[in-house]
């Protein structure tokens, strides 16, 4: 395997933590990360989002069929192609420079990547709806929110839209001295593992919404939170689907509402509606 801190020396080019660039250089972190992969993932066409270096895109190369690297910066992008030209000129390494959330993702089979964190949230509902496997590192506190339970501290929005999609689940806590620079907060890797939800919505659309809505007045019960969010959920008649959605569920706050409880309201107000 690759050396981390020889390919960054190789690349002459050093993290920018203004760029929101730091660079996975511990080599038992990185050759951990493909093996969260969920048992019998298919592996066949990985992505990879933010390459950087490519201590990364090497372990993945090891396991995968073919990879795909999304990498925004040029500079690094052109490294990449340099260092791994081998494996592009063999069809098992594409190099894609541009950014994440505009560039055509290829169809693939399941995604491991170190996340800009700025943009963390964006790249991952990217790469959610599209159902596959994936082992995704955050900063620790995102992290805890998109694998916390009902009643929680941490269960909010977050918790239910990204379990929207999958199981999701912490799998490694990593320090800051695994990554130069080093950032400023803690990092955990997330395994996201694809499934259906055990409950209907009427469309994905309207049930993001509304839990979107009523989680910007999580400390109101849900029958005030309803009331005051019609500008953020489109409900058309929120009295009606008050009385509809039942005394008990409507003197909860947000953050007690299990999600199924919350696909149950986007039926009723697609029926009001």
């Amino acid at each position: 395997m690759r050396d981390p801190d020889a390919l960054i020396a190789r690349a002459g080019l050093r993290g920018d933590p203004e760029r929101d660039q730091h660079f996975l250089v511990d080599d038992r972190v990185l050759d951990r990360l493909p093996g969260y992969l969920p048992d019998g993932a298919d592996t066949s066409h990985v992505v990879e989002i933010g390459g950087g270096t490519g201590g990364l895109t090497d372990r993945l190369l090891s396991v995968a069929d073919r990879v795909t690297v999304v990498e925004r910066d040029p500079d690094l992008a052109a490294f990449l192609r340099e260092e791994f030209a081998a494996e592009i000129a063999g069809g098992t390494l594409t190099v894609v420079a541009g950014d994440a959330l505009e560039v055509d993702l290829p169809a693939f089979t399941a995604s491991v990547s170190n996340l800009p964190y700025g943009v963390s949230s964006e790249i991952a509902f990217r790469l959610l709806p599209a159902g596959r496997p994936l082992v995704l590192m955050f900063q620790a506190e995102f992290a805890e929110r998109m694998a916390a339970a009902p009643g929680s501290s941490e269960y909010g929005r977050l918790s239910v839209t990204a379990g929207h999609y999958a199981d999701i689940e912490v799998v490694e806590a990593v320090p800051k001295e695994a990554f130069s620079p080093p950032p400023a907060v803690e990092s955990s890797v997330v395994r996201a593992t694809p499934r259906v939800p055990e409950y209907d919505v009427p469309d994905d659309e309207s049930f993001m919404a509304l839990v979107r809505a009523v989680f910007t007045q999580r400390r109101k019960t849900m029958r005030n939170a309803i009331r005051n969010t019609t500008h953020i959920s489109g409900i058309d008649d929120p009295e009606a689907l008050i009385e509809a959605a039942g005394g008990e569920l409507m003197g909860k706050r947000a953050g007690n509402v299990p999600p199924g409880e919350f696909a149950r309201l986007a039926r009723l107000a697609a029926e009001q509606g």
